[in-house]
């Protein structure tokens, strides 16, 4: 089985989430890094305000019931992937191929591939951004 490590700096989420599913649907491993830092384009104010919306849709009518949606920059990366595959068994164990991660760890350093992503010429706001406003705590700010 074939395993590709992918660096998502500076690249558009809903085209590396493409891409990521692609690979994973082929039967690949697939391992991303620098999940905080890939970048959603659009405008600022909208990009928070339609996420919020998704976090806040479980405080409705059961707050302990779903549908749960992630706060953390790696953990938003994934359910945008698993968003792009199948809705069955299948989907489920093709994510399980899927590791991503924030920051580079000692193993995958220097083993990273850029995809071919442009970045956008107008406004954006990256995962870390997004996730500290929906309410994540970054370790590293503190």
């Amino acid at each position: 089985m074939k395993m590709q490590v992918i660096d998502a700096e500076n690249a558009v989420l809903g085209r590396l989430a493409s891409e990521v599913a692609k690979m994973l649907m082929k039967g690949e491993k697939v391992i991303v890094v620098n999940a905080e830092k890939a970048i959603i384009s659009g405008s600022r104010d909208y990009i928070f305000q339609k996420y919020k919306q998704r976090v806040d849709r479980a405080d409705r009518a059961n707050p302990r019931r779903g549908p749960k949606f992630p706060r953390r920059p790696d953990l938003l990366l994934k359910r945008t992937v698993r968003g792009m595959l199948p809705k069955t068994n299948r989907g489920r164990n093709i994510l399980r191929n899927l590791k991503v991660y924030m920051g580079i760890p000692p193993e995958y350093d220097g083993k990273t591939t850029k995809l071919n992503i442009r970045m956008p010429k107008g406004d954006f706001v990256t995962l870390e951004e997004l996730g500290e406003f929906l309410g994540w705590k970054n370790p590293i700010k503190g």
